[in-house]
C-alpha cells in the first residue's frame, strides 16, 4: 500500500468528527448546523439508528448504541392508511435490514476514495495507454472503500474504546459504494423490484409507489438539497450517453439508470430539486406474459402477433405509466429473429438489443445538448427526428420509436408509409379517439408547411392499427391497478370528412371494459396468410372467462 495507507492509526484519515461535523468538511451544506444523532432536517425527528458521528456529542453515550426503529414520516390520510405507523412499513424502508450508517461519514469517505481512485486510475491509464473499463474501476474502488472503512473503524475504536460491529462496517462500505458508483441513498428503492415510481420533492420529501398500492412517504434520500443535486450530477456524469448535466444553464436532466429505469430531474426552475424515476416492472415480457398478467387475452395476443408477422404498422397509445412500452417490447418479440431492426429512443427503455430474441438490433439514443445555445438550439443536441434519416441508411427492415413526443412524428409516419411495413411506436393519448387529433397536433410542430389536411392524409397512409392501453386505478378504495388493452382500431384510409377512417376491431362490450372482438378487420386476409385463425373473432367475449373484476362496475354500480 502507499504511504498514505501506512499512517499510524491515531493519524489515519478521516480525522475524528467533532459534534457531528463532517471531518475536513465543516457542517453539511444547507443544514444551518450539524444534525444531532443523524437527524434529517425537515423529517420531524432524528435517526435513532447507530451513527458514528453523533456519539461525539457530549450528552450522548460514548459507545455505539444499537439501531432503533426509524421514526415514521407524517402522511396525509388515505382510505387504505389507517395510522401513521402503517405509512412506512418495515419492508419499504431501506434501513430495515441493516444498521443505518451515518450519511456524513459516508460522504467524506466517498470523496476520499474518489480522490485515491482517480490517482490510481490515472497511473493505470498511463501504463496501459487506454482508459480503465467500468469493471476495473469498480473493482479497484471496492478495494479502496474496504481499506478506507477499515482505517476509519480503527480510528473510531481507538477514540471510543469499542469498534463498530462487522454489520455496521459492512453497511458503511455499501453506503460509500452506492455514493461512488450507484445512486446513493436512492439505491435501496431502485433495488426493490416492487417499486414502480420514486418521486422526490426536495431531499426530505420522498414518495414511492408499489404495484397495487398507493403512494407512501419514505425517509430522505439526502441531508440537503445541495447534496441531492450533487448526487444527480454524479449520475449524469456516469450516464455514458452523451453530454448530460444538471446546472443553472441546463436545469433539466433526463437519463436512464441501471436496470432500465428512467429519471427526470429539474432544478433552478423549481423552488427545490424535483426528481421522478419510473421503472418498467415488466422488462422482458412476451405476449404470453401479457395474457398471464391480464393485459390482453389469448385472442388478442394471437391477433397482435399476426399483425406483426404481416408487417402492419402499429401505434400503441395510452397515458403515462399504463404499460405502453411493455406491450411494445412484447409485440417486438413476434418479429422474426433474423430481421434487422432499429430502435430510436430518448433514453434506452426497450432494450431489444440486450434481450437476445433479435439477432440484429441497431439501438439509437438521442443526445442532449451541453446547455449552450447555437442558432436557437442546444449545441451538440441530436433528436430522434434527426436520427431517422441515418437509420434509414442502416438497411433496416423495421424501425421502432420508443415514444413519439414532438415533430419526429412526421419522419416516423413517412418511414411507415415508404418502408416495408411492420414499424411501431408509442404515443401519449388519453382516449383512443383522441389519437388522430393528437398526431395532427404533433405534425403541426414540424413546420409552417404542415397543415391539418396533410397530417390527416399522412396518418391515413401510414398507420394500420392503433392499440390503446388503459389503466383503472382502484387503489384509493382498497382495490388494484388494472392495466389492459381497451381498444384496437384499424385505420382504413381517408374518410368522407377528410379525416382518417377508423374501424373498431376490438373494444369494450357491456360490463367487460377490456378489448373483445367487435368487427373483422379489412386486412383479415393478410393476417390469415401468416397463420391467424379468423374463427377467434367469432366469440363476442374473446377468451375472457368473465368480465374484469372491478369494485366500481360499468354504469356506476359498486
Amino acid at each position: 500500500m502507499t504511504s498514505r495507507h501506512a499512517a499510524p492509526r491515531d493519524q489515519a484519515e478521516p480525522a475524528r468528527p467533532v459534534n457531528g461535523s463532517a471531518p475536513g468538511n465543516g457542517s453539511a451544506p444547507g443544514h444551518g448546523g450539524a444534525p444531532v444523532n443523524g437527524a434529517a432536517p425537515g423529517n420531524g425527528g432524528s435517526f435513532a439508528a447507530w451513527s458514528p458521528t453523533a456519539v461525539q456529542h457530549p450528552v450522548l453515550p460514548t459507545v455505539p448504541v444499537p439501531p432503533s426503529p426509524m421514526p415514521q414520516s407524517p402522511m396525509p390520510p388515505s382510505p387504505t392508511s389507517q395510522s401513521p405507523a402503517s405509512a412506512l412499513p418495515p419492508n419499504l424502508s431501506p434501513f430495515a435490514a441493516a444498521p443505518a450508517p451515518d450519511p456524513q461519514v459516508a460522504r467524506v469517505l466517498k470523496r476520499q476514495v474518489a480522490a485515491e481512485l482517480h490517482e490510481q486510475l490515472a497511473l493505470l491509464d498511463d501504463q496501459r495507454g487506454t482508459a480503465a473499463d467500468p469493471a476495473t474501476r469498480r473493482q479497484r474502488g471496492r478495494a479502496l472503500i474496504e481499506d478506507a472503512v477499515a482505517r476509519w473503524s480503527d480510528t473510531y475504536a481507538l477514540t471510543h474504546g469499542a469498534p463498530p460491529t462487522r454489520e455496521e462496517d459492512r453497511a458503511l462500505a455499501e453506503a460509500v459504494y452506492d455514493l461512488l458508483f450507484r445512486a446513493g441513498r436512492l439505491q435501496p428503492y431502485l433495488d426493490d423490484p416492487e417499486i414502480e415510481n420514486i418521486l422526490v420533492n426536495g431531499c426530505d420529501d420522498v414518495w414511492v409507489s408499489r404495484a397495487h398500492q398507493p403512494l407512501r412517504q419514505v425517509p430522505p434520500v439526502a441531508d440537503s438539497d445541495d447534496e441531492l443535486v450533487e448526487l444527480l450530477q454524479d449520475l449524469a456524469r456516469r450516464h455514458g450517453g452523451g453530454e448530460r448535466s444538471l446546472s443553472t444553464s441546463s436545469p433539466t436532466l433526463a437519463l436512464r439508470l441501471e436496470g432500465g429505469m428512467r429519471l427526470q430531474a429539474m432544478t433552478g426552475v423549481t423552488p427545490r430539486p424535483y426528481v421522478a424515476i419510473r421503472r418498467h416492472r415488466v422488462a422482458s415480457a412476451t405476449l404470453g406474459d401479457m395474457v398471464a398478467m391480464g393485459t390482453i387475452d389469448s385472442t388478442l395476443a394471437a391477433f397482435l402477433a399476426a399483425a406483426i408477422r404481416a408487417r402492419k404498422n402499429v401505434m400503441i397509445t395510452g397515458t403515462q405509466g399504463v404499460g405502453k412500452t411493455s406491450l411494445l417490447r412484447a409485440m417486438a418479440g413476434e418479429i422474426p429473429p433474423d430481421e434487422r431492426v432499429g430502435t430510436l429512443e430518448s433514453e434506452y427503455e426497450l432494450w431489444l438489443h440486450t434481450l437476445g430474441h433479435l439477432r440484429q438490433v441497431v439501438p439509437m439514443e438521442a443526445r442532449e445538448g451541453n446547455g449552450e445555445r447555437v442558432d436557437g438550439r442546444s449545441a451538440g443536441e441530436l433528436t430522434i427526428g434527426e436520427l431517422i434519416p441515418a437509420a434509414l441508411r442502416m438497411t433496416l427492415t423495421r424501425i421502432i420509436v420508443g415514444e413519439v413526443r414532438s415533430a419526429e412524428v412526421v419522419p416516423m409516419l413517412r418511414v411507415m408509409t415508404n418502408g416495408e411495413g411492420g414499424s411501431m411506436c408509442t404515443l401519449h393519448a388519453r382516449t383512443p379517439h383522441m389519437v388522430i387529433d393528437r398526431i395532427a397536433e404533433l405534425c403541426l410542430e414540424y413546420g409552417s408547411q404542415m397543415t391539418d389536411t396533410l397530417a390527416y392524409r399522412l396518418t391515413a397512409n401510414a398507420l394500420d392499427f392503433v392499440v390503446h392501453v388503459t389503466m383503472v386505478d382502484e387503489t384509493p378504495i382498497g382495490g388494484r391497478r388494472h392495466r389492459f388493452v381497451s381498444h384496437v382500431l384499424e385505420v382504413v384510409g381517408m374518410g368522407e370528412s377528410g379525416r382518417p377512417a377508423l374501424n373498431s376491431i376490438f373494444g369494450p362490450r357491456g360490463a367487460e371494459e377490456r378489448a373483445v372482438p367487435q368487427t373483422p378487420p379489412a386486412c383479415l386476409d393478410d393476417l390469415r396468410r401468416v397463420g391467424f385463425d379468423a374463427r377467434l373473432l367469432d366469440s363476442p367475449h374473446g377468451a375472457w372467462g368473465r368480465p374484469l373484476d372491478l369494485r366500481v362496475k360499468a354504469g356506476g354500480a359498486r
